[in-house]
């Protein structure tokens, strides 16, 4: 096995993928979870998950067996909510599920003249409606905020498009590139790596995605660790793809690839 990481004082875990796939959690991912509590580490589950708010969210780990609090969970939602407070732009044409909307409880939603469009995964509630409107407000120079970019997850019953298919169709009818809120954007790095209190050279990213964790790890100067599950399954990293500083079959490796026992 490889050397264990040193001065790693935060780690951001992924969720989808890497802690639960499906219904269920990854065998280990428990343990592994309180074995980093334990060795003292700072802990963040990082998602670009926008079909449910974050308490839903906690909730639905919870019933799946894994102790976390609300505070712990950084996500997509939030990290655009802070970076629109900041803009003041406050009248949102929101394309997240309805379970999501709690996240933006302070926003106005405004779908006949908002200022900024906020794209997330509705998955088969979009429509051709529903995309052209948000191309017409972003036509009209509302802000294009995407909270991700993924092109497609694992269900658990099999791959699934994602909100990163529409934002791309989006981009190319409106030759308006969408500011991006989730991984592997800086603005969610910075952000929760802010929130740990740890510097992003001390914080260790885990995921499943090549893409959205491990280059968007490399790109703010942390740690990128691959687990080989959820997206990752099976597949292997071709030349193309940016290079882990650990691979591990899953999440319940991480504590010995950290130098922390159980």
């Amino acid at each position: 096995m490889s050397e264990p990481l040193e001065d790693i004082e935060g780690v951001l875990l992924n969720l989808d993928g890497t802690i639960f796939v499906g219904d269920r959690l990854v065998p280990g991912a428990a343990d592994a979870v309180d074995a980093l509590r334990r060795a003292g580490l700072s802990l963040r589950f990082g998602t670009n998950t926008t079909r449910m708010s974050r308490t839903a969210l906690v909730s639905r780990l919870q019933t799946m067996g894994l102790e976390l609090e609300p505070g712990e969970v950084f996500t997509a939602p939030l990290s655009a909510a802070a970076w629109l407070e900041k803009k003041g732009l406050w009248n949102l044409s929101l394309c997240v599920p309805e379970a999501a909307h709690a996240d933006f409880g302070h926003f106005k939603i405004n779908e006949t003249s908002p200022q900024a469009v906020v794209i997330g995964d509705l998955g088969e509630a979009w429509d051709f409606t529903r995309l052209n409107d948000s191309f017409r407000h972003i036509m009209e120079g509302a802000e294009f905020v995407a909270l991700q970019r993924n092109r497609y997850w694992h269900t658990g019953e099999g791959l699934s498009l994602d909100a990163g298919t529409f934002v791309a169709a989006l981009e190319y009818a409106t030759e308006r590139e969408a500011t991006l809120a989730g991984k592997p954007s800086p603005m969610f790095f910075q952000g929760a790596a802010e929130s740990m209190g740890v510097e992003l050279f001390n914080l260790a990213v885990v995921g499943d995605d090549p893409g959205a964790d491990v280059a968007g790890a490399h790109d703010c100067d942390a740690a990128a660790i691959l687990v080989k599950t959820g997206r990752f399954q099976g597949g292997a990293l071709t030349r193309s793809m940016p290079r882990p500083d650990l691979i591990l079959d899953s999440v319940a490796a991480l504590p010995a690839a950290l130098g922390v026992g159980f």
